[in-house]
């Protein structure tokens, strides 16, 4: 699996690496482009003609695009400082977390964004370089029922280097049944949770899936293979509108999903009560290793300079305040060296989680 990838991924993501070269009409006959190169070869700079930067679709593609179009020129200048002339930066939004991992094992794109549980899956063709550092939140009680207070669950100063995963409930007359037996201080039985429909993201999303499947193992012995009514979404976004709507009576979701949903949850879902008041937490996974900064081992351009590189570009990008602007749409405030035995509890996260598929 993790050496395929479609044709169809391949052509899109390795299109438009030749740039053209017009005359400059110079009477030497020299192009813009060989003038560019011998520019950065004066400057002891290397020339890369085309850096593609591929993200998971944990929210709208079209938000994550938007959100981080103005990276595009922050890498192209923090890795010009750095010794390198990047052309153009291409960012993608895969189609689902394998198409990321997929096309990094291909070496169709030179750097993903992707949350562990990805990682360790196409961790053959992805090198981590970087580890996320997020903000903490004012609540991170493994009692679900400390969550549900109706009140916001600001974030604090503190960088943490994991997130938590939630069960959440929503204001479906099903969901509404689960989280007061929860806020009574009752147990969920099996039963309960059988009897409700659920929503899901990929099965290698950390908070989506694996995590998720982890507590249901803990508790009750199954897992979200097991349930009954369950659905697969492709981003938090549409999850949420569909709790919103109560198509579904429970979702899976990074802690801070409500913070990211707050507005929409009344402006674009068409609520009117307070998201704390109408979505509510029935579950509490452990902490998850936060998300990565992975790059293709299979990529032409990729050498150990400039993988160094990237990590000063970014870790660089994170220690500004526009940089921080972009990268919260991943809920990342900065990012530190990685190494890839970071990443061994989602290996055994993996292994559980096929164990119980078995």
């Amino acid at each position: 699996m993790k050496k395929t990838l479609s044709a169809v991924l391949a052509l899109a993501m390795t299109m438009g690496v030749l740039t053209a070269c017009g005359s400059s009409g110079s009477t030497a006959g020299t192009s813009g482009a060989d003038q560019s190169a011998e520019t950065s070869e004066a400057a002891g700079m290397k020339d890369i003609d085309k850096l593609t930067v591929a993200f998971v679709p944990s929210k709208d593609p079209d938000e994550i695009v938007t959100a981080t179009e103005p990276l595009k020129g922050m890498l192209q200048e923090e890795l010009a400082g750095l010794g390198y002339n990047v052309k153009e930066v291409d960012i993608t939004v895969g189609t689902n977390y394998e198409a990321v991992g997929e096309a990094l094992s291909a070496g169709t794109a030179d750097v993903g964004l992707i949350p562990g549980g990805t990682y360790v899956m196409y961790d053959d063709g992805a090198e981590v370089i970087l580890t996320a550092t997020r903000n903490g939140l004012t609540k991170d009680s493994d009692n679900p029922a400390d969550w549900n207070d109706g009140q916001p669950d600001p974030f604090t100063d503190e960088q943490v280097t994991y997130y938590r995963a939630l069960i959440l409930a929503g204001p479906s007359e099903k969901g509404k049944e689960l989280a007061d037996k929860v806020n009574s201080g009752e147990e969920l039985t099996w039963d309960d949770l059988d009897s409700a429909t659920w929503a899901v993201m990929s099965t290698t999303s950390p908070a989506g899936y694996i995590y998720p499947s982890i507590w249901l193992q803990d508790h009750y012995g199954k897992a979200i293979t097991d349930l009954s009514n369950v659905v697969t979404s492709d981003s938090y976004g549409s999850t949420m509108a569909r709790l919103a709507s109560g198509q579904i009576d429970v979702m899976v979701s990074y802690a801070d999903v409500r913070n990211d949903y707050e507005k929409q949850w009344n402006s674009e879902y068409g609520r009117d009560g307070s998201i704390w008041e109408e979505v509510e937490v029935i579950g509490v996974t452990p902490g998850i290793y936060n998300d990565t900064v992975s790059v293709s081992r299979f990529s032409p351009i990729m050498d150990d300079d400039f993988k160094a590189a990237l990590q000063q570009a970014f870790i660089n990008i994170g220690n500004t305040e526009e940089g921080k602007k972009v990268i919260s749409i991943y809920s990342h405030n900065g990012y530190q060296i990685a190494k890839d035995s970071d990443y061994d509890n989602e290996r055994k996260a993996q292994e559980i989680i096929r164990s119980m598929n078995e």
